[in-house]
């Protein structure tokens, strides 16, 4: 599976951003897509996911303030960050995993199969 992410950019705290990450085949046939974030010095931190039944996790510091989305019609996956902070600055990267495992495992990114390139978001105070 081929990832594209997109969509980050420079906003002030409190701002929104929705970031996309299109998907090179069929969106329904991956059981799970996930949202990661790096920031400089920082291991990747899971941000959220959603399977292709409708569960989602997300992070507690995203929790409230960030939506995961699937478009399986348009193979596309979507990440409305709402309420921004300057925490939140990081290069953020979909991911992509095929097979079912245990919601909760779906935080590791070892546990997934293709990463897209990534996409810098940076929140100014």
């Amino acid at each position: 599976v081929q990832l594209q992410a997109s969509g980050g950019g420079l906003v002030q705290a409190g701002g929104s951003l929705r970031l996309s990450c299109a998907v090179s085949e069929r969106a329904y046939n991956i059981y799970s897509m996930a949202w990661f974030r790096q920031a400089p010095g920082k291991e990747r931190e899971f941000v959220a996911v959603r399977t292709n039944s409708g569960n989602t996790l997300y992070s507690d510091s995203v929790k409230g303030r960030f939506t995961i989305s699937r478009d399986n019609a348009n193979n596309l996956v979507y990440l409305q960050m709402n309420n921004l902070q300057p925490e939140d600055t990081a290069v953020y990267y979909c991911a992509a995993r095929r097979s079912r495992i245990v919601l909760t495992g779906l935080r590791m990114p070892g546990q997934y199969n293709d990463w897209g390139q990534g996409t810098q978001v940076t929140v100014s105070s």
